[in-house]
């Protein structure tokens, strides 16, 4: 049984790719390239007592663990899409060794090759738009409301269901403005993608997330796309741009692999 298996980044257009001297990839590994049907992969050779399918399923139950992961597969993505169309490739995905990758390679060609003719040119910018948090009630609001008829518990169940359709009216009014800045921002890129929204455990925000998009734009269009988001903010949302990125959310391919990061 081979020890090795080969971790696949990214793949583009051999007439495109750039060198990998000096790439590092996960755990330190160098990154080299396969090349095969036009298409070069960008890889590294990882142990497969570290990388194999048992071991990354213990290995992906730590947070930090992948988030080292992520970082170091995100640096070789970022400078390959730097320079050239890229499809970057899932987050641990280990082939059994150079050969399974040139097969993909050979196999997917007309997929690949459409992804990258779709990118090429293009980048992709994520937009995240949150509910505002309710303001709190003017000075003296609260003390007129004790200071009424109702008993101490009435004026703060009164309070409370102020509090609640406040909370309310300020989430459908965002929500209703994430359609706008969705919508507006459509229109100046060349695809989009509306993911799940983030729990506030990942977002790192107490606010509710009401879009999280990402949008494919043409890159002499960037400045324009920034613009828009720009002319958008202080609507009824807080708004977050991040990008230019590499187009992630647009090469999404099923190669095969396991789940979890599997030997293929």
């Amino acid at each position: 049984m081979p020890d090795t298996g080969t971790y696949v980044y990214a793949i583009t257009r051999d007439t495109d790719a750039p060198g990998s001297a000096g790439l590092t990839g996960v755990a330190g590994t160098p990154v080299r390239t396969v090349a095969d049907a036009g298409l070069v992969a960008y890889v590294s050779t990882v142990p497969l007592d570290r990388f194999g399918e048992e071991p990354l399923r213990r290995s992906l139950e730590d947070l930090d663990w992948v988030s080292e992961m992520a970082r170091a597969h995100h640096r070789v993505v970022e400078a390959v899409a730097g320079t050239a169309p890229t499809a970057p490739v899932r987050l641990v995905t280990v082939y059994g060794g150079d050969e399974q990758v040139r097969e993909l390679l050979r196999d997917r060609r007309k997929d690949f090759t459409a992804l990258l003719s779709q990118v090429a040119g293009r980048s992709e910018w994520g937009v995240k738009a949150y509910a505002r948090r309710e303001t709190a009630p003017p000075p003296g609001e609260e003390a007129a409301g004790a200071a009424g008829s109702d008993s101490p518990g009435i004026a703060y169940l009164k309070r409370r269901r102020a509090s609640l359709r406040g909370r309310e009216d300020a989430w459908r009014v965002a929500a209703d403005q994430a359609e706008h800045v969705h919508a507006a921002l459509a229109a100046v890129s060349v695809a989009n993608r509306r993911h799940r929204a983030q729990d506030p455990s990942l977002s790192g925000r107490e606010e509710a997330m009401v879009l999280n998009g990402a949008y494919l734009v043409d890159d002499d269009r960037g400045g324009e796309f920034a613009a828009v988001v720009d002319s958008l903010r202080g609507q009824g949302a807080d708004i977050e741009l991040t990008g230019p990125w590499a187009p992630y959310s647009f090469t999404a391919l099923d190669l095969g692999a396991v789940d979890a990061g599997g030997v293929r």
